[in-house]
């Protein structure tokens, strides 16, 4: 087995985590409140359901399009505009800015044993908010979907991940949240992955999975 050398993070639901109060706030200006364990509910459906049913090409927006197909329909609301602005707001990369404890001290304990990097479905500013977030610095590149004009699981993005990192895909993790995307678009492309499962959504799968960063540094290297 290769030795593995280089370590590529998905951000959104791996590192860093939805601002709820802010994405939720035109549910929360009609009296409607969503708490975090009926997020991770419809979370962990709407993963099972887009793993099954795939996606129009458009991957983020076509997995939000079911989280709040979901999630309105759990409430039922039936707002068609309301919908296409949840859709909007989650999509942006500065409403994902909630970093849990330990997040950077564990990204450089890796980075002193690998190379890190990141790889995002993004809107072309992920940078931006991984540097207000304290964590940028951990990262020898950041590959954005945004700018590199492919989304996961599109084996452009990785290959343009790995050409960035001069790294080899048998020598390389991947780590991020959702199977069809993440899990297979990266194997696709002749990595490791793992998936970084924090709401649970593929618990008692046979996927390789961890709950949690400091889960995944113990079970390294893989």
């Amino acid at each position: 087995m290769e030795r593995l050398r280089t370590i590529f993070f998905d951000v959104g639901n791996t590192l860093l985590f939805p601002d709820l109060e802010h994405i939720l706030a035109p549910l929360r200006q009609r009296g409607v409140s969503v708490d975090e364990t009926r997020w991770h509910s419809v979370e962990r459906q709407t993963k099972q359901e887009f793993d099954r049913v795939g996606n129009d090409g458009r991957i983020d927006h076509g997995f939000w399009h079911l989280f709040y197909t979901r999630l309105l329909k759990e409430l039922e609301i039936q707002d068609i505009a309301l919908h296409d602005r949840l859709v909007q707001i989650v999509r942006q990369s500065a409403n994902w800015c909630m970093i849990r404890p330990g997040t950077r001290e564990i990204l450089q304990q890796l980075g002193s044993e690998y190379d890190v990097a990141v790889i995002s479905n993004a809107d072309g500013k992920i940078a931006d908010v991984l540097a207000k977030c304290g964590i940028s610095d951990c990262f020898r590149t950041i590959t954005d979907s945004g700018l590199v004009g492919y989304e996961k699981p599109h084996p452009e993005i990785f290959q343009k991940a790995l050409q960035s990192m001069n790294a080899v895909p048998e020598q390389s993790l991947y780590v991020g949240d959702v199977y069809s995307v993440d899990y297979l678009g990266a194997t696709n492309a002749g990595m490791k992955a793992i998936l970084l499962d924090a709401s649970g959504a593929y618990r008692g799968t046979k996927y390789p999975r961890v709950d949690s960063l400091a889960e995944l540094k113990e079970k390294l290297p893989l």
